[in-house]
């Protein structure tokens, strides 16, 4: 399965997203606490510096952009310098900002988080202040925004509606949006206010509360599946959902559709800051679905996305890379050493983007010995991933002739497998690894120095590109032929 999340996670594309709701700026002031105030028992900070980050709509919109999508952004921001910042980094992330409102009676909001250092690393969340207007707009400004809304809806793929019920999806303008967005038959995702009435997002694609918002809307509290079960049905039911999606924190998510109620389970994680984790699980399930997929894989990566969130500090967005890592690194002990070339390309493509040396060798493998393991230990001293290209049972007996090979090529890898030197296998049928090496293209490429007179398969591409072709020393006297063949003569 997770070759299958590795294969769907690069190749996710560019859909467009429409994002509409409350767009905010996150405003993070750093100090190191020195000392108690005297004038009150206070810690008093000597401020660091000063970062901003996409808040609300806007976290959603990075998130996005993180993961490759195209972001239209339709909200309202203030006439004032937070909004210029806020603008400023959406459009740097490559958002679509021209549908952001300018209302010059009330202000972009603001959170303004301030952070103690302890011992110059340690960080805190002392205290927030919020700037913001939370009431109604003009029936002037809301008909503004369904226009906007109808433009770049012709453009979407999907709708993503984030509400923290600041005004802007007022419930008549919620419904008007859900209801051209099924005329258009495209999915409307909504990341709920907290609030006990839903009413406004009846007919909405799927919903996404957490467990405390799903608690709260239900009218009972969620601490079992049981509990989740029944919410994620009344919710479904109520509001005519395709899908809910409760979020279970460190349980994963609830999933009810019409095919499937149950909980998809996610990795335990070590929680340093919630911030941001529902935007990141509202921005993973519309690029997923855009791209084609069904609910339960969207969740199943949207619990991963989530799960990365959740331990980096403030509102960060997850990138795909971090997604693939963590894909493989859960995986990395479930004989996930030997792959197919195309999911070997996919791992080796993002082990080169994380500056990693790759080094590859080939070989048949038959009847490990120890220089074999010598062999594999310089390959390893050579850089940070060692793939080995496998000879297939096939082409070992073209080689070797109709004896060979003793261990099958299922055998032979799981061998390889076992060891620590060795970080993925690869099976190849083909009488040379060219094909395979110029999918791989590796930094180093390893051979023993009995092919220093032979000539090294795949030299020329290696170079090529800046790579380079080590030979390994020999263990004198350590071959598969000459152990097969003392062994054989000691039978006779």
């Amino acid at each position: 399965m997770y070759e299958e999340l590795l294969k769907i996670v690069t190749n996710l594309g560019s859909p467009k997203v429409l994002v509409v709701g409350d767009f905010m700026l996150d405003v993070y002031i750093y100090g190191d606490a020195v000392r108690i105030s005297p004038e009150a028992p206070v810690p008093v900070l000597k401020v660091t510096g000063t970062s901003y980050g996409c808040g609300g709509a806007g976290s959603v919109t990075a998130d996005l952009a993180a993961l490759g999508a195209v972001p239209l952004c339709l909200g309202i921001v203030g006439k004032d310098k937070n909004a210029e910042i806020l603008k400023r980094m959406l459009k740097n992330a490559g958002a679509d900002i021209t549908g952001l409102i300018t209302i010059t009676d009330r202000p972009t909001i603001s959170k303004q988080r301030l952070i103690g250092l302890a011992q110059h690393r340690h960080q805190q969340q002392l205290f927030r202040m919020d700037e913001e207007s939370t009431g109604p707009l003009s029936d002037k400004q809301y008909e503004k925004a369904l226009q906007i809304y109808r433009k770049k809806l012709k453009q979407a793929d999907i709708v993503c509606l984030q509400d923290y019920n600041k005004g802007m999806l007022a419930p008549s303008v919620c419904r008007q949006m859900i209801r051209l967005a099924k005329k258009a038959n495209k999915k409307v995702l909504v990341d709920p206010a907290f609030t006990s009435d839903y009413s406004k997002y009846r007919g909405a694609s799927v919903i996404t509360p957490n467990r405390q918002e799903t608690s709260l809307a239900v009218g009972f509290e969620i601490k079992t599946t049981d509990d989740a079960s029944r919410a994620a049905k009344r919710l479904a039911a109520t509001l005519s959902l395709e899908a809910a999606v409760i979020t279970l924190d460190k349980e994963g998510a609830y999933l009810r559709t019409k095919k499937e109620s149950r909980i998809i389970p996610t990795r335990p994680r070590s929680v340093y800051d919630v911030t941001g984790a529902g935007d990141m699980v509202l921005a993973t399930l519309a690029t997923v679905l855009a791209a084609g997929c069904d609910y339960k894989t969207a969740v199943q990566l949207s619990n991963i996305t989530g799960g990365i969130e959740v331990e980096k500090f403030g509102a960060v967005p997850v990138t795909i890379d971090e997604i693939i890592n963590e894909i493989t690194s859960q995986n990395k002990n479930k004989g996930s050493k030997t792959l197919s070339i195309d999911s070997l390309a996919d791992k080796c493509n993002w082990h080169h983007r994380q500056k990693e040396t790759i080094v590859f060798t080939n070989g048949c493998f038959d009847v490990l010995h120890r220089g074999h393991t010598e062999f594999l230990k310089f390959c390893k001293q050579q850089g940070n991933i060692v793939i080995v290209g496998l000879n297939s049972d096939r082409s070992v007996r073209t080689i070797k002739g109709p004896g060979r090979p003793i261990n099958n090529q299922r055998d032979r890898a799981a061998i390889l497998a076992a060891l620590e030197t060795v970080d993925y296998i690869t099976v190849f049928d083909e009488p040379t690894p060219i094909k395979l090496i110029k999918k791989v293209k590796p930094d180093v490429l390893v051979k023993g120095q009995d092919w220093a007179k032979k000539g090294v398969v795949g030299q020329g591409f290696v170079e090529s590109y800046g790579g380079k072709v080590v030979l390994a020393p020999l263990v004198k006297g350590k071959s598969s032929t000459t152990i097969i063949k003392k062994i054989r003569s000691s039978k006779s």
